[in-house]
């Protein structure tokens, strides 16, 4: 009789949490790609971080 191997639950999660990085890290390249902060965005957000002390 033929005997499978099958992969072990460890090697199935490392391999499942690789591809889920990559997927992510692409999406997050393509976001980063459409959604450029202009100056007029940056001055907003540095006036929000300003304390009125």
């Amino acid at each position: 009789m033929k005997s499978y191997k099958t992969p072990s639950a460890s090697k199935l999660i490392a391999r499942f949490d690789n591809q889920l990085l990559d997927i992510l890290l692409e999406d997050l390249r393509n976001f980063r790609a459409k959604n450029r902060f202009k100056p007029s965005n940056q001055r907003v957000v540095a006036q929000q971080t300003l304390s009125a002390a």
